[in-house]
């Protein structure tokens, strides 16, 4: 059964595509946060295991926090790694063992992309959908972004204080 929330079905049909493209950068920066809390090693390691854990525990929630936006708006989520990898516009990270620097540098170079990507959502869906409900979900998620964003940030600054 369609929604009768006041959004067109074609309305609907493009916010789902946009959650569900979300929904897939989201899986893919789960699974490499996931993996580089089981590479991690080193002197800080206690450290930054719990650090990658809060990471991709969040992101968890996220994952299921965006599958139920898309229900709520009549859509169905993707949900094969398949449907995850071809939608996604971040990649799965390939290489064995790197360096702690290293794994906190590609976590970043991901959020800053969701986050831009999340910039424009919002605009869309505010601007171009009139959708202000999903506008603001979005904005809420790309704010949870923008603070983990700056938690790895924090890590590779040489700053003190």
């Amino acid at each position: 059964m369609q929604p009768n929330i006041g959004l067109d079905k074609d309305v609907l049909q493009q916010d789902n595509d946009l959650l569900n493209g979300f929904l897939a950068d989201l899986h893919v920066l789960y699974i490499k946060t996931r993996k580089f809390h089981w590479d991690v090693a080193g002197p800080s390691f206690k450290e930054y295991h719990e650090f990658f854990q809060e990471q991709y525990e969040a992101l968890e929630e996220e994952i299921d926090q965006v599958a139920e936006r898309i229900r709520q708006l009549g859509g169905r989520p993707i949900a094969t790694m398949k449907d995850f990898l071809s939608t996604s516009s971040l990649q799965e990270d390939h290489d064995g063992h790197i360096k702690t620097q290293e794994m906190f540098k590609r976590l970043l170079a991901d959020h800053e992309q969701v986050i831009r990507e999340l910039r424009d959502d919002v605009d869309t869906c505010a601007d171009d959908l009139k959708d202000a409900g999903t506008a603001d979900f979005l904005t809420g998620l790309m704010e949870a972004h923008e603070k983990m964003a700056w938690m790895l940030r924090k890590y590779l600054s040489d700053e003190r204080g």
